[in-house]
């Protein structure tokens, strides 16, 4: 995207349409300065950071189940930040590139605040249909030339003197308004069956996530004979399975600390992500860090090893785990982590990647946290964690089982998603084609 940046803007459109700064077309302003106890069940809506960013509000409007409220005082104290019918409002802010520049129109008559992290813009210029612009907002043509000048550490910033000095496409009136209505009918009906796929994926996820913690902590089996497990959380567990608590099957460290200047360089790296996103850790890993031999031998990666997410903003991030199939040559791992290395063979890697990653373990995680600032998960409360251990040959069978199921339903969700991102290029394309005078509305009445 960054080399599509330098493109002369001005001189882009076609015969008959004019283009203009976006300061010409929209006046500016801020959303409010509020917290989440400003906040109250029922007054003034007020759209949150997140509902701009939701791709079901760009150009269709608002999805109300995401609105909060403020007290109705605010509509004295704070006028300036109330949105009318036809405004667009944007975040100020984006923790991804492809985020920048997102927006959502409004088309409400109810009174609704901007809220915090937000910009408000306002049709000024008579010749401007607003539904046109909330189209065009959400092509790369406009998008670009914010994230060429973009800033931002972990996050990109968006200010109103970079939103003022965008190139906006005019075309003439009864055309925007013609442009708008054509992609009104055409979006949401991509829309519908983008949300439908979206269902589809989330059901198949859940589904898996249910497969592995009915199988991974009560087996295959359900007619064997069972026992009470001892942990409240668990229940009973079939009568030939044992429970040891984390602490007498191995040992437990936490990761590699180096400066960020550390980091881009050297030797392979796992990092926090690697764990949150993968139930095994992947053979290839894309960080690097400047370690040490010292460090390679201390912070290991190896056959067994099961990482768990040590440190979050939240508990539900916390104790998320990735099992090490195979060694790791000279890898060192992050700090976040905490590495359990078993000592003993009662555990197999394939089934220890499945048990770890059970739903039922968030529990004992959610329950037993403390929270400071940030949630952190110790050592000492990982070494009191329940090991469920059924006999060899059932852990190869659960393994083997949950390999094939998740298999298949794997590959269903990938289907799924490409389909997914193939009606979001789609309507990508289509926004952008006749947003830019590609395509004329006139040519498909």
């Amino acid at each position: 995207i960054r080399d599509r940046c330098d493109i002369d803007y001005k001189n882009l459109s076609p015969k008959g349409w004019d283009t203009i700064k976006l300061r010409q077309a929209f006046s500016f302003g801020k959303g409010l300065s509020i917290t989440k106890d400003d906040l109250v069940e029922e007054g003034i809506p007020v759209i949150s950071y997140g509902q701009i960013h939701s791709r079901l509000n760009t150009g269709t409007g608002l999805n109300d189940t995401l609105i909060r409220y403020v007290p109705d005082s605010y509509l004295s104290s704070s006028p300036k930040c109330l949105m009318q019918k036809n405004d667009i409002v944007f975040a100020d802010t984006s923790e991804d590139y492809a985020g920048v520049g997102n927006c959502a129109f409004i088309d409400s008559d109810t009174p609704i605040f901007a809220g915090y992290h937000s910009i408000i813009a306002h049709p000024i210029l008579k010749s401007c249909y607003p539904k046109y612009y909330a189209y065009l907002f959400q092509t790369d043509y406009w998008r670009n030339q914010i994230r060429a000048q973009v800033m931002g550490i972990k996050v990109f910033s968006i200010t109103q003197t970079l939103l003022r000095n965008t190139f906006v496409l005019v075309p003439p009136v009864s055309e925007q308004q013609a442009i708008a209505k054509y992609l009104d009918t055409v979006c949401p009906e991509i829309d519908s069956i983008m949300y439908d796929l979206e269902i589809q994926i989330e059901t198949l996820k859940e589904y898996r996530k249910s497969l592995i913690n009915e199988t991974a902590v009560y087996g295959l089996n359900r007619n064997e004979a069972t026992k009470d497990s001892g942990v409240d959380w668990i229940g009973r567990i079939p009568a030939t399975w044992n429970v040891k608590k984390l602490r007498y099957l191995g040992s437990l460290q936490n990761g590699i600390s180096k400066d960020a200047d550390s980091f881009g360089s050297g030797y392979p790296f796992v990092s926090y992500g690697n764990v949150y996103n993968n139930i095994s850790i992947p053979s290839q890993v894309d960080g690097l860090v400047e370690s040490s031999k010292a460090d390679r031998l201390t912070y290991s990666v190896k056959r067994g090893d099961v990482f768990f997410t040590r440190t979050s903003e939240t508990i539900e991030e916390i104790g998320f785990s990735s099992t090490c199939l195979s060694d790791m040559e000279d890898a060192t791992f992050a700090g976040f982590l905490i590495r359990f290395r078993p000592s003993t063979d009662d555990l197999l890697p394939e089934y220890a990647k499945y048990y770890f990653r059970a739903d039922a373990l968030r529990k004992y995680f959610v329950k037993e946290m403390m929270i400071v600032t940030r949630a952190s998960l110790g050592q000492n409360l990982l070494k009191n964690l329940p090991v469920l251990i059924p006999p060899m040959d059932e852990q190869k069978a659960i393994a083997a089982y949950l390999d094939d199921m998740c298999k298949d339903i794997d590959a269903i969700i990938t289907q799924k998603q490409c389909e997914l991102e193939a009606l979001s290029l789609h309507k990508k394309s289509l926004i952008f084609e006749y947003v830019t005078g590609k395509k004329r509305v006139k040519e498909v009445q």
